[in-house]
């Protein structure tokens, strides 16, 4: 089913670049350039164009045919990343990056889409697809990343990123359906006027904002203090090794279309309390025990990627269940 399939891929790819680089060493680069190393908290931030085009960009999904926003999107991925592969100054490098970041947002654009092509029943199912995809593209991140800082140079992510990228491509033009416009009586402007008003006035989506803000900067945070967690005592494990832990996670992603089945049968408010018990309970284990057994880590992994999964799908679901939203008021 080409509504299905298609989100699991476009997410996975368009997230991997930024997030392998970001995981590499932090030196390679530098070195390449030929500068100085500079500190962590002084470099390039990828979050920025990422959130700039959330922001201008995703808003974009309720005036245009969407299949043509996607290609038009992954199309300018591909080509900024071609620079990104060959250049040999650290401005355009910088620049390119950031234009890359900003037409990253392809998993915002399924995301309603499948949402709006999935019957009511079945909605939660196909949201979790979405996220699968989303999710296994961070984390084979992490594993690719742990793969190329043992036995490769950096740019090799650009070269992956470049094939994947042409694959998608190809994929969405004879994969996604073209679905017409949501709303053509309203303005761009309009759009970013109701967004800004509904984050002060609708109080289940400052509800689910709030969820989503905390639990993202759990998650987040988990996976970042692993690597120096995994990396010192009493584990001491190899950038690879540490790399390929993220296959733990994955396994994880990929019980998240069986845990849609499963919401579309809950109603979405009790669904999030499930997953938010069973999240504080996993990073219990992960506090209590993380830094003593393995097993631990690899249980609190499991734990972290399956529930909050489980929430994100719960939240997005109810959001888009909502009726109550007066869009020209």
């Amino acid at each position: 089913m080409s509504t299905i399939e298609s989100p699991w891929t476009g997410p996975s790819s368009s997230h991997r670049t930024g997030s392998t680089l970001n995981e590499i060493h932090p030196e390679s680069p530098d070195k390449d350039f030929g500068i100085i190393p500079i500190p962590r908290r002084l470099r390039y931030d990828p979050d920025k164009p990422y959130a700039t085009g959330l922001l201008l960009i995703s808003p974009l999904g309720d005036l245009l045919r969407r299949r043509q926003l996607l290609l038009s999107l992954i199309t300018l991925s591909t080509t900024l990343t071609i620079g990104l592969a060959v250049t040999k100054s650290l401005v355009a490098f910088e620049v390119l990056s950031f234009l890359v970041g900003i037409v990253s947002v392809t998993p915002q654009i399924l995301l309603p889409l499948a949402a709006d092509l999935a019957p009511q029943e079945r909605r939660a199912s196909a949201i979790s697809v979405v996220l699968s995809g989303l999710l296994f593209g961070i984390l084979t991140a992490r594993v690719l990343a742990g793969v190329i800082a043992e036995f490769a140079t950096w740019r090799v992510v650009y070269y992956m990123a470049i094939s994947t990228q042409a694959v998608v491509l190809v994929g969405c033009y004879f994969m996604c359906p073209d679905y017409p416009s949501k709303n053509t009586d309203i303005t761009y402007g309009e759009i970013l006027w109701t967004m800004g008003k509904f984050a002060v006035t609708e109080p289940l989506l400052i509800q689910a904002s709030l969820i989503n803000l905390a639990s993202s900067a759990c998650f987040s945070s988990y996976w970042v203090t692993l690597t120096f967690l995994l990396g010192g005592a009493p584990y001491h494990y190899s950038t690879l090794i540490i790399g390929l832990f993220g296959l733990v996670g994955m396994f994880g992603v990929a019980m998240g279309p069986f845990v849609g089945r499963l919401i579309d049968k809950l109603v979405p408010w009790y669904a999030c309390l499930i997953s938010i018990f069973c999240l504080a309970v996993a990073q219990a284990v992960q506090t209590a025990a993380g830094g003593i057994n393995i097993a631990a880590v690899i249980i609190a992994t499991l734990g972290l990627d399956i529930f909050r999964q489980m929430l994100s799908v719960s939240l997005t679901t109810g959001v888009f269940g909502y009726k109550n939203i007066d869009w020209r008021a």
